[in-house]
């Protein structure tokens, strides 16, 4: 059993993300090391990302500076058509190659926390309070969702009572 291994190392920049083309991440400076090695027919390719992206905040729109640092990995081998599923990845065998662009962009965008919003107190002030202006209720930057304001007094929903019915028929 023979097994070949090399490196490579990636520096990514904010030209990357506008040749990508995807909506989430619009800058970011990134170092990416890649060990590939093949193994019974099998290409592994373990990638280590590491560096900052800049996506809108999810509160303000203005710029925010996320960090990224995960390693992942991919299986690839030949086969006769090219075919995306869970664990692997199979390159027509005419091609002989694989771009690995859109995979690392992935890879970024899932490292990423589901919410993009500024410290406490950086989100831009003027939007802020434009927003705070058209909310039906008055969200602060340091609780996302308002308190419930029955919390605590005792009394149910009515509707709660309702659907309790539901339970009680089954």
């Amino acid at each position: 059993m023979r097994e070949d291994s090399c490196q490579h190392e990636y520096a990514l920049t904010n030209q990357f993300f506008t040749d990508i083309d995807a909506p989430e991440i619009q800058k970011g400076n990134l170092k990416v090391s890649l060990s590939v090695k093949k193994s019974m027919g099998i290409y592994i390719l373990n990638f280590h990302i590491e560096g900052n992206v800049v996506v809108s905040c999810d509160r303000c729109l203005d710029d925010l500076t996320l960090p990224v640092n995960t390693d992942e990995t991919l299986k690839v081998k030949l086969g006769s058509e090219y075919a995306d599923d869970d664990e692997i990845v199979i390159v027509p065998e005419e091609e002989g190659y694989i771009n690995i662009a859109w995979f690392i962009y992935e890879f970024v965008a899932l490292s990423l926390p589901m919410k993009h919003v500024h410290a406490p107190g950086e989100c831009n002030q003027a939007m802020a309070e434009a927003l705070s202006r058209h909310l039906a209720t008055n969200v602060t930057e340091e609780e996302d969702y308002p308190a419930d304001e029955e919390e605590g007094s005792g009394e149910i929903d009515p509707r709660w009572n309702e659907l309790k019915k539901i339970l009680d028929n089954n």
